[in-house]
């Protein structure tokens, strides 16, 4: 995988994530709760900027998600790609993340070279409604309670029984509660694992 030569300094503050952003309304929600929102456009034009994920909510995402050496873990949105780097350097598994921003992939990209993973990881500039997640075991997020309602079907769709989904902050809306929900400081961590019935759906 080919890495950039050159470290930004964005790599030292917090992971970034950027979304797809759908509807003043969720918008407005995302504004009152002090988090800031990458917000793309009818014609997927990138606006601005980010939202931090501490480290202890990395890594209780990734115990929530039991992630192993044996895992493929895609990062929906995933900023500096801090969520997939962890992962394959604490636990021994495999990342792919997807972020729209180029900025953030090369962020990422860089940021695995730091950690010294490049072996074990890739990151691609996709649309999430555009993209496949089906070679996943374990899939993370960071999104909006919206993004996520409409990536659902998605997920149902294309993820393997068995695939464990853990999402910061944001759940699925009242048609896939939560098994599991974990609190970490201010956040809130929510698991689901896909089964027969939501391949059915």
């Amino acid at each position: 995988m080919e890495t950039s030569s050159q470290t930004p300094s964005l790599i030292l503050q917090p992971a970034r994530r950027n979304f797809i952003v759908t509807g003043a309304t969720a918008l407005f929600a995302a504004m009152a709760s002090g988090r800031a929102l990458a917000q793309f456009g009818p014609e997927g034009k990138l606006d601005v900027p980010y939202v931090p994920t501490p480290m202890p909510v990395v890594q209780k995402m990734l115990e929530m998600g039991e992630v192993t050496k044996d895992d493929l873990l895609y990062d929906l949105g995933c900023g500096d790609g801090r969520i997939v780097s962890t992962a394959a350097k604490e636990r021994g598994a495999r990342g792919v993340g997807i972020d729209l921003d180029p900025d953030r992939i090369k962020e990422a990209q860089a940021y695995a070279k730091t950690q010294g993973v490049t072996d074990r990881v890739k990151f691609m500039q996709a649309d999430l409604f555009k993209s496949d997640f089906s070679p996943a075991t374990v899939v993370t997020l960071y999104l909006l309670d919206s993004v996520n309602q409409r990536l659902r079907p998605q997920l149902w769709k294309q993820l393997k029984v068995g695939t464990r989904v853990v999402s910061h902050d944001f759940s699925m809306g009242s048609q896939w509660p939560p098994e599991r929900t974990e609190r970490v400081g201010n956040s809130t961590i929510y698991r689901w694992t896909i089964t027969e019935a939501h391949k059915r759906a």
